[in-house]
């Protein structure tokens, strides 16, 4: 029989075109996702999709299965919405802080569908750069930080909880003319004597030299900027280099502005997390708008990891 579980992994696998990826986003083993598909062709008796060398081609019957999904879960999910409206009191406040400014590209297509589903609540981002946006939480000038996961960070006169949203690749960023342009990746020693441009934030908050330089011993310098578009800048100029995330350096890298390269043996990788004060964990328009997010960021960022 059919179910609105299967109908929610044959998004995710459309959405992804791979099974490990799509099983990541339903929350299930690649095996159990497998096992469900092949659940759903016993019963029909056809195949849903084949394997091809660029990954999962969807058959007519898999489509046809597909459209069901995108026609019927948004209307599931619209719903639920209105019950939760009936069952409990969704007005309210959302003042959003950033600690990171390449997440304002993503963010803006988020809030627009963010106020479609949910009008009553009253959401905004608050101005400036925060170099310390967990404080923003402590003192009730927010309600909800993207960034880092709290750690250490989170103020402990106030209870919080943290959701995680997605990993993400940080790759060094360098002038097209740099002497390094041409290496696949770069190593710790590749930054000694280097100019980093970074955010204005403690070092132990930024990850290639908390990961990466410290513990290699690396001399190096260090000038800061506050907007992402101004660390570019300096870097085209060939004042620096920078450490930026894959998403916020992608289009610069496309029109040979900059030049990007992985950092490390394996690359070096972070994480973007959810933070809010308890109180709000049980709301359900604050569910909704992590879900945007990873759904919202799955399609439009290239190369990172939804976490569960």
């Amino acid at each position: 029989m059919l179910e609105l579980r299967h109908l929610r992994s044959l998004m995710a696998i459309a959405e992804t075109g791979k099974m490990a990826l799509a099983a990541e986003r339903v929350h299930l083993t690649q095996s159990a996702l497998s096992h469900q598909v092949r659940a759903i062709e016993t019963h029909y008796g056809l195949p849903l999709f084949h394997r091809t060398s660029t990954g999962l081609r969807f058959t007519p019957a898999g489509e046809r299965l597909l459209a069901l999904a995108r026609d019927l879960l948004p209307q599931v999910a619209e719903a639920e919405r209105d019950l939760a409206r009936a069952s409990s009191d969704t007005r309210g406040e959302l003042r959003i802080a950033l600690e990171c400014h390449t997440c304002f590209d993503w963010l803006m297509p988020v809030m627009d569908e963010f106020r479609r589903r949910w009008p009553e609540v009253e959401v905004d981002l608050v101005a400036g750069f925060h170099a310390d946006p967990m404080a923003l939480l402590a003192d009730d000038k927010c309600e909800l930080v993207i960034g880092s996961p709290p750690g250490r960070q989170a103020p402990a006169r106030r209870k919080l909880a943290s959701w995680p949203l997605f990993r993400f690749e940080i790759l060094a960023v360098l002038p097209v003319e740099h002497a390094l342009r041409n290496r696949r990746r770069l190593l710790a020693q590749d930054f000694e004597g280097e100019t980093l441009i970074t955010y204005p934030v403690p070092e132990e908050r930024i990850d290639v030299i908390r990961e990466l330089l410290r513990p290699a011993g690396v001399n190096f310098g260090r000038r800061t900027a506050e907007l992402t578009i101004a660390i570019l800048q300096l870097v085209a100029s060939r004042r620096g280099v920078a450490a930026l995330p894959n998403w916020g350096v992608k289009s610069y890298v496309d029109y040979d502005y900059v030049v990007a390269k992985r950092l490390g043996a394996s690359g070096l990788w972070s994480e973007l997390h959810a933070t809010a004060p308890q109180a709000l964990a049980g709301k359900p328009y604050l569910s909704d708008l992590l879900g945007i997010i990873r759904q919202q960021c799955a399609k439009q960022l290239a190369g990172i990891e939804l976490l569960s």
